[in-house]
């Protein structure tokens, strides 16, 4: 970043950082499963979306057009689990910042083929029909994951 060489210690963080993008831009198919956190991801995940999202490994940069993804695109499914209801709406004007942020930073990687499955509300006397419904989504794309 200053025009200098990694120093041994730097080396060998970047090289741990290489392995976890590479792996990533390996998978073929891809499943994360994440509560959210005041209305946002977990930091560990943040975290390694954060440490793989590096140039010229999963985007680059061209003056004339911008950013431009590397990743292949693969079928990825995440499901979200929430103490709110952010599936029917009443979520008593909660913001959900967690699917968005995690759509955005998938397809500025190149994947693109999101679905989200969100689990919600995971407390109270709706909990049981929450999980039910979102048991029935998840088998429904199983049958083509």
């Amino acid at each position: 970043m200053r025009g200098a060489g990694f120093t041994e210690d730097e080396r060998s963080a970047w090289a741990v950082i290489e392995r976890m993008a590479v792996r990533f831009s390996l998978a073929d198919r891809v499943v994360i499963s994440t509560p959210m956190w005041n209305f946002g991801l977990p930091y560990k995940l943040k975290h390694y979306i954060d440490l793989i999202n590096q140039p010229r490994l999963t985007f680059r940069f061209d003056p004339a057009v911008g950013y431009i993804p590397l990743l292949k695109d693969r079928p990825t499914l995440a499901i979200v689990a929430s103490s709110g209801d952010f599936v029917t709406g009443y979520n008593r004007g909660r913001i959900d910042m967690a699917t968005p942020y995690l759509r955005e930073a998938l397809r500025f990687m190149g994947v693109t083929s999101l679905e989200i499955v969100r689990l919600g509300p995971t407390a109270g006397p709706e909990a049981a029909t929450a999980r039910e419904a979102a048991q029935r989504r998840l088998a429904e794309i199983a049958t083509r994951f």
